[in-house]
């Protein structure tokens, strides 16, 4: 990605510009580091605050500053966010995000938006987290990134490359849309009826199902793990979950995702990871507050 140059933004009309052209890159970055709208927005309004107070006139690359400023902002609050974390009341999954009207999110690429992705994301250092969303999502350079993140060249292309890895080794074949739509309906229909070889039929063996209810809701508190026992596990809640629900399909984090609502609120977000022939995760986002900002961009719901 080439050095941005941005017009002299000595004005308060001009700087104003050139950060709304920038913002949602820079809600961009910070959500793929952060995995919530609210820490996201945070960043974005922290960058802001920022830009209004800094001698602009020495900023020869205004967007390359915004970004910088938007990154470390966002390493700091995910070093205090790991150990929130740690007290949450059972699995952590991210917030959903509707990514329709902006497949990338702002980014050159929509690399890293996957709620599976983000998850992942979450096991690596802030740092490293940092370089390889600006590398994969943004097609910044390793020299670019290592001025961001005041680290060497050779530094950073290090810990791209194990970001990499992890990501990869954690990653099966990944299916097309319209494979994962098929088994996303497919499971869903098997889960409203509790038909449990159907469930089984449709999983993988090593099959894993995430319940992020907060402490808020009723979920599980740990992920279940292997076909029969997902299987099972869905199956022992079809006949008062699904009751009076109905479903609204969106695009969650770039992928087709099910809102499920009950009496016009929303009331679960279902997606699942799966390969071209079997699911092989399964989250369901029902923590209320997770719910609200992709509730909202959905008429129906």
């Amino acid at each position: 990605m080439p050095p941005e140059h941005s017009p002299n933004v000595s004005s308060q009309d001009s700087a104003t510009a050139v950060f709304l052209d920038t913002r949602s890159r820079l809600f961009g970055v910070a959500y793929r580091m952060l995995g919530t709208v609210a820490e996201a927005e945070d960043v974005v309004q922290e960058t802001w605050l920022r830009w209004q107070t800094v001698d602009r006139l020495a900023v020869l690359e205004p967007v390359a500053y915004l970004v910088s400023v938007a990154t470390r902002i966002a390493i700091n609050i995910a070093q205090s966010a790991h150990s929130r974390r740690e007290t949450y009341i059972g699995p952590w999954l991210p917030e959903p995000v509707d990514t329709s009207a902006d497949p990338t999110l702002g980014a050159e690429r929509g690399e890293a938006l996957e709620l599976a992705v983000l998850l992942l994301l979450e096991k690596l250092r802030p740092t490293e987290r940092a370089a390889y969303v600006l590398r994969e999502a943004f097609e910044y350079s390793h020299r670019q990134i290592g001025e961001v993140l005041d680290m060497t060249e050779s530094n950073v292309r290090q810990i791209v490359t194990r970001a990499r890895r992890h990501i990869a080794g954690e990653r099966r074949a990944r299916a097309t849309k319209a494979e994962q739509e098929r088994l996303l309906r497919a499971f869903l229909t098997a889960a409203q009826q509790g038909e449990l070889s159907a469930l089984e039929e449709l999983l993988g063996s090593d099959a894993v199902s995430t319940s992020d209810g907060g402490g808020i809701v009723r979920a599980a508190l740990a992920p279940i793990r292997g076909r029969a026992k997902v299987a099972k596990f869905i199956a022992s809640f079809a006949s008062h979950w699904w009751t009076g629900t109905t479903i609204t399909w969106v695009e969650a984090n770039g992928s087709v995702a099910a809102l499920v609502s009950r009496d016009g609120r929303p009331y679960g977000l279902v997606s699942a990871v799966v390969s071209p022939t079997e699911i092989e995760q399964i989250m369901w986002v029902i923590n209320p507050a997770k719910l609200a900002s992709i509730a909202a961009r959905i008429p129906s719901s």
